[in-house]
């Protein structure tokens, strides 16, 4: 992950962004309860793509649902892939 974007969670929009360059990239989430997250939605403006900004945001959302004691539903196609690289399909 780029150690300079700083992801940041917004628990009551139920999302997880980066703010940078004038632009929000971010994560969006559904808490399906009993302890479950479903990934729905990653985006990047044009303007910051190609700066590993997607990649930063799933992986500070993973990480809070691992220390929270979240599994994850990866319902965005973006999510799903990077966890494929990964060799996991389920976080």
């Amino acid at each position: 992950m780029n150690d300079l974007l700083k992801v940041q969670h917004d628990p009551d929009a139920h999302r997880f962004e980066v703010v940078l360059d004038g632009g929000r990239a971010y994560l969006a989430y559904m808490d399906l309860g009993k302890k479950t997250l479903d990934f729905y939605r990653t985006f990047v403006p044009d303007n910051l793509r190609g700066r590993g900004i997607a990649a930063a945001l799933v992986e500070g959302a993973l990480s809070y649902a691992e220390s929270s004691g979240y599994s994850v539903i990866p319902s965005c196609s973006y999510v799903e892939r990077y966890l494929e690289r990964r060799g996991q399909t389920e976080h």
